[in-house]
């Protein structure tokens, strides 16, 4: 049994840690960041059921950057298909909704350093038994996945499974990530693609309905998009990486991934 006092000393040294890392990071001066989400990516950015409130481990990571760099977050709504594009044109200052990093985005928005790296994975019904892995889905055509079009998920789900056809009709496309886990809920698809971290999510969130089938389907990097040369990249990147060094990142992961329930 750990003491009481090697407690209160990790705790101290936590506590230090933290504070010598605040120290050397810039220094904002109050400044209000333009922050924006979906509010539809369980665990990273959702609705709390109970206050009608935006919570997730986006919300809880750049909040805690607007504390080390003394900056105000101001949070604001957008659609995914309008948020990259809303960012370039410096609408809001920084976006976030599980957005991998890759050349074809980091051509038109600035990408933080990675702040969590995923896996996909097959999201199921828990009594799916008709296919077990991407091999058995690919090889009937009466299975559906359901994707938000322009996402990693749509992109996975018709070059790493189905035939590399971008219009392939096994592809039922919903407005938002929530509402394909809602049409797989219902039974109008049969698998949605996601990384490892939101599938825990929800099938904690909504115990007895889901599983994940299969193997991991390759990794992605999550990061922050800003505006194209935004005088924020270096402030956040050090903000970002003050926060992996001190577990602080880690601590997120646990909250939202293992220990949230709704």
């Amino acid at each position: 049994m750990v003491s009481l006092l090697s407690r209160l000393m990790v705790i101290a040294a936590i506590s230090i840690s933290s504070a010598s890392f605040a120290d050397s990071l810039p220094d904002l001066k109050g400044r209000t960041i333009l922050a924006v989400t979906e509010n539809a990516y369980t665990p990273l950015n959702f609705v709390d059921p109970a206050t009608g409130e935006g919570i997730g481990w986006e919300y809880d990571a750049m909040n805690e950057i607007g504390k080390r760099l003394n900056a105000k977050i101001e949070w604001h709504l957008s659609s995914w298909d309008a948020m990259i594009q809303a960012v370039k044109q410096a609408q809001y200052d920084v976006g976030m909704d599980g957005i991998t990093i890759n050349e074809e985005r980091a051509q038109q928005i600035d990408f933080t350093v990675p702040y969590l790296t995923s896996q996909q994975f097959m999201l199921v019904r828990a009594d799916e038994k008709r296919f077990t892995d991407a091999e058995s889905f690919a090889a009937n055509d009466d299975f559906q996945f359901g994707a938000q079009a322009g996402t990693t998920n749509f992109y996975v789900a018709v070059y790493d499974v189905l035939d590399g056809n971008e219009d392939n009709p096994r592809i039922t496309l919903l407005e938002t990530f929530g509402l394909s886990v809602q049409a797989l809920k219902s039974g109008d698809v049969d698998s949605v693609l996601m990384d490892a971290a939101s599938a825990r999510g929800y099938i904690g969130a909504n115990p007895g309905s889901f599983k994940i089938t299969g193997g991991p389907l390759g990794s992605e990097d999550f990061g922050f998009i800003l505006t194209p040369g935004s005088d924020l990249l270096k402030p956040i990147n050090a903000a970002i990486n003050s926060m992996k060094k001190d577990g602080t990142l880690d601590a997120l992961n646990k909250k939202w991934f293992f220990d949230y329930n709704q």
